[in-house]
């Protein structure tokens, strides 16, 4: 069964979404850390731990490989549900895979993150070992944006991994409730989805009959509140 993560950093949010027994994890960033509002990051990211025991990646935001290491150390002794969030390349685009290669052998669970190849797959494995904890990140979602399929791309990836009974493979940047099912059909291990698109999950089963007055419902209400008239 392929496992629902919550993509937030919203500490509200995950208060709501760590009651859920379909969220299993949490998955945050930089970007959803500024949003949210944090200002201390090493404090925001601790204030989250004591708000949830499931698992939770937290990413580090140097671009050399020797701070990755050194902030992936501290965040890994923020908790025992921490996963280190480190990207697949730096902003330079060279591959992190000293990086990986000394966390994971310190024991340290690794969220390899911003992965869009199969290539880029079959080269984090080939830094790991086959006990250590690893999810693999890759963007579904921003690879359909640029106009391909990601299906092949996870495919090959899981069938690169399979040896790896350590390796989780992540379905990331989901765009729309559909794309659990599609990452279920694939047996991809976890989806990390936002909390909109999990509402939507919790609602799947709805008849097409349904859906069509739903929708004919909605129109009426709006034009009703609008006093539209022709």
């Amino acid at each position: 069964m392929t496992k629902i993560f919550c993509d937030i950093a919203d500490i509200n949010l995950i208060k709501k979404f760590n009651k859920k027994n379909l969220v299993k994890g949490f998955t945050t960033n930089p970007t959803l850390m500024r949003k949210a509002g944090a200002k201390d990051y090493k404090a925001y990211s601790q204030s989250i731990l004591k708000v949830t025991n499931k698992p939770i990646s937290c990413e580090v935001f140097a671009d050399d490989e020797k701070s990755m290491i050194s902030q992936g150390l501290k965040i890994s002794k923020w908790g025992k549900n921490v996963y280190v969030k480190v990207p697949v390349t730096n902003s330079k685009g060279k591959f992190m895979g000293e990086v990986i290669k000394e966390l994971n052998n310190k024991k340290i669970k690794l969220n390899i993150t911003a992965v869009y190849t199969s290539k880029q797959t079959k080269k984090i494995l080939s830094k790991i070992n086959k006990k250590t904890k690893v999810i693999i990140s890759i963007f579904a979602g921003r690879i359909a944006d640029a106009g391909k399929d990601p299906i092949p791309i996870f495919k090959e990836s899981i069938r690169y991994a399979k040896t790896f009974k350590n390796v989780e493979m992540l379905w990331a940047s989901t765009r729309e409730p559909y794309n659990y099912l599609q990452a279920r059909n694939l047996k991809c291990h976890i989806i990390t989805v936002p909390p909109s698109i999990i509402e939507k999950i919790e609602k799947f089963g709805k008849t097409f009959q349904n859906l069509t007055t739903d929708t004919v419902k909605g129109f009426l209400r709006d034009s009703k509140k609008s006093k539209f008239k022709i």
